[in-house]
């Protein structure tokens, strides 16, 4: 374990990727995104595995099944990772790698898709579980003069409320 828990710590510090090490088998990375502006990826390597675990979002609002078809389908076409939800309804992309697996090539092939999937997928899934919530915060907003900068991505959900 610990020759696996040297590959993910050199790795992490070649490719000077944000991380802390709360612990001797848990890493915490940062991956830098688009849409969503950091993807936390948990690594706990095990005897036999590392284990991947990321949070994406919290519980939809609506539209439980619309969302739900869309990571069913998502999982798909990932490698390494698929998506999840935990006890309360929030949404993971979780994975293992085998110990024997662990190298530098392969953590970079699981962190780019997790990166990947989440910058691609992260408004996708506000619109689908969360369009009411966003109209919402868009009218007070508009009401109270405030930005809309990072709601921009979103006016077609308003444009199409307008008659």
């Amino acid at each position: 374990m610990s020759a696996m828990i040297g590959v993910i710590e050199e790795t992490l510090r070649a490719r000077e990727i944000e991380y802390t090490h709360p612990s001797e088998e848990t890493f915490v990375v940062v991956l830098p995104g688009e849409r969503k502006l950091e993807t936390t990826v948990m690594l706990t390597a095990r005897k036999h595995s590392v284990r991947v675990e990321s949070f994406v979002c919290r519980r939809p609002d609506e539209n439980f099944e619309g969302v739900y078809k869309f990571l069913l389908r998502r999982n798909r076409r990932l490698y390494g990772v698929a998506y999840t939800l935990d006890r309360v309804g929030d949404i993971y992309l979780v994975g293992r790698i085998a110990a024997h697996a662990v190298t530098p090539d392969e953590l970079d092939r699981v962190f780019g898709q997790v990166l990947e999937a989440v910058d691609a997928d992260f408004n996708v899934l506000l619109e689908l579980g969360f369009a009411e919530s966003i109209r919402k915060e868009w009218r007070w907003r508009v009401e109270r003069g405030e930005s809309l900068k990072n709601l921009r991505a979103f006016a077609h959900l308003i444009e199409s409320d307008q008659p």
